[in-house]
């Protein structure tokens, strides 16, 4: 491609808006452009990476022995209704009426579409398993789009669907599936990590996710310092340090207009663990839909509210509104769980606790001496806790370390939570009718190309690994001679005949652009070709990374071949 007939406008400031390193860089570089809040273009540049990631993707995928299909990202009601999730899935599916007033939705997934496919082909056991993916777009109505391709509202997304006859073949395949996601990653030269992981709206019996690590990354991994032991937060378990306080009578104590924990331990000279924490909620969704509960945790921990969702059954919860607070005879920044006229929920690690301070229900006082046996009788013990950075493992007793990562993969055994309402069933061996059982497999596609860049950057621009830049060399030629143009053109064309994606770089511009502008691309090697390399039959090669050699006129397209090999095989074959 010859630079002057391609449409890659850089920038060299970077966009106020763009508040993470992949998303200034790739406005910058010229490889996306908004068009509005969590929706972009992606000019030739960035969607050459695209491809070249969705290639790597399609190549492991085909291996592990899945078919591609497409399916429609336009899904109608019927089908969501049937699976139960077209209420249930709340504001990011984003419903519409076509001109005759049939309701439909725009994909944020499509567990339903391919439900209903099977369930008019699938006949026998005997074509079973069965593992079906696509690459397609997805929308999701995200009520705060940030970070450019990171958090979307319209996404690439690689989603797969597997099908089986029982649920050891379904354990076989996704085994299959997290060692395939194993491959991808290490292919893209990621730094990432597998992690148990909640199962959140998709739902199912297990699920990992796969994390690419960097600052930047949403999410908060918990990670053991000495074993493979990894879990997202949501997820995590681990064992919180012992504490132990005296006991004695319970008291009430002054606490006059201090209300937040630490406020009250440094009132009191007590220690953030002494003081119990006391959050009241009110329930949406499942059966305690519309009810008020409180969850207790120490006061230097935090409440896992995803863990507490899932304990109760329901979709979301909501901090209580003072009128309900009253209705409870409680008070804000006072709650407490003794005498409290709604369910208590504290943290397992607290059971058999003593010596507690607590929130009294009534304003400006604490309870001191809480024994929760002793004043808390009914109250249900559950894992609540955010998981913390010196946590001790429970699986080899080292200390929990914690990191930061972009989520770019996620693979679910979902059993039959969806084949048995959209009847995918079968002919099993015995001749009887069963209902399949299910795994999904997802991967980010347009959210890897923000997660390499966030690892594979320097000051400069980015630093695409070789096979995934959007052209591996740039030929950039200085000077206008006409010696320089014919040799730059020759050089182009030797490295189209070697299959070397080439960009000529032919633009009428200074030195210092060209190399500032491929250097912010991240292409991988340039050769320069100027008047005084000709004359002295001496071409400079550079690598992104710094690399360099020299060659010959004759030889620089093999030179580069080799180098580009080099590169290649830098890549590690398997995760570290």
């Amino acid at each position: 491609m010859r630079y002057s007939k391609l449409l890659a406008p850089t920038l060299r400031d970077t966009p106020a808006d763009a508040e993470v390193v992949s998303h200034q860089l790739l406005l910058r570089a010229g490889f996306i452009r908004r068009v509005t809040s969590g929706v972009y273009d992606y000019l030739p540049m960035g969607l050459r990476v695209l491809r070249n990631i969705e290639h790597v993707v399609r190549q492991e995928m085909n291996r592990a022995g899945a078919q591609e299909l497409l399916l429609p990202m336009v899904q109608p009601s019927e089908l969501w209704k049937k699976s139960g999730r077209w209420d249930k899935y709340g504001p990011e599916l984003l419903r519409f009426h076509d001109r005759h007033q049939h309701e439909s939705c725009l994909g944020p997934t499509h567990e339903e579409v391919i439900c209903d496919l099977m369930s008019r082909e699938l006949r026998s056991y005997k074509q079973l398993p069965m593992n079906l993916y696509q690459i397609q777009n997805k929308f999701r109505d995200e009520i705060r789009p940030r970070f450019g391709l990171m958090r979307g509202r319209e996404f690439v997304m690689k989603d797969a669907y597997s099908f089986h006859a029982n649920e050891s073949c379904l354990a076989e395949e996704y085994d299959n599936m997290y060692q395939t996601y194993q491959r991808i990653f290490t292919r893209l030269n990621l730094k990432f990590r597998a992690v148990e992981a909640d199962n959140g709206s998709i739902g199912g019996s297990a699920s990992h996710e796969f994390h690419v690590l960097a600052d930047s990354g949403e999410d908060l991994i918990a990670h053991c310092s000495a074993c493979d032991y990894a879990a997202n937060v949501e997820k995590a378990i681990s064992k919180a340090p012992a504490y132990s306080y005296d006991d004695s009578t319970l008291q009430t104590v002054s606490t006059p207009r201090t209300s937040a924990v630490e406020d009250v331990a440094s009132l009191l000279n007590a220690p953030l663990s002494q003081l119990l924490k006391t959050l009241i909620f009110t329930i949406t969704g499942g059966d305690l839909d519309g009810q008020h509960i409180a969850a207790c945790v120490r006061g230097s921990d935090q409440v896992q509210d995803i863990k507490l969702i899932r304990a109760l059954g329901a979709d979301e919860i909501h901090l209580a509104s003072s009128e309900t607070l009253q209705q409870l005879q409680s008070s804000i920044g006072f709650s407490g769980p003794v005498a409290l006229a709604c369910p208590v929920y504290i943290e397992s690690s607290l059971q058999g606790a003593f010596g507690l301070i607590a929130g009294s229900n009534q304003q400006d006082e604490h309870l001191s001496a809480v024994n929760l046996q002793r004043d808390v009788p009914n109250a249900i013990y559950i894992d609540l806790r955010q998981t913390q950075e010196g946590d001790v493992c429970t699986h080899c007793a080292a200390n929990i370390a914690m990191s930061r990562g972009i989520e770019v993969g996620h693979i679910f055994a979902l059993g039959t939570a969806y084949a048995k309402p959209m009847e995918v069933m079968f002919q099993d061996e015995q001749g009887k009718r069963a209902v399949a059982t299910m795994g999904c497999y997802g991967i980010g596609v347009s959210r890897l190309m923000a997660a390499i860049v966030e690892q594979c950057h320097d000051d400069s621009g980015i630093t695409w690994p070789v096979h995934l830049a959007p052209f591996q060399v740039s030929v950039i030629t200085l000077g206008k001679s006409e010696t320089a143009l014919a040799a730059s053109q020759q050089i182009y064309e030797g490295l189209l005949d070697l299959d070397i994606q080439a960009l000529w770089d032919d633009r009428k511009e200074r030195p210092g652009v060209k190399f500032k502008d491929a250097e912010l691309m991240g292409i991988p090697l340039r050769i320069v070709v100027g008047d005084r390399g000709l004359e002295s039959d001496t071409l400079e090669l550079k690598t992104r990374l710094g690399g360099a050699a020299e060659a010959s006129l004759a030889a620089v397209c093999q030179t580069a071949q080799t180098m580009l090999q080099e590169m290649v095989q830098e890549i590690p074959s398997s995760n570290t």
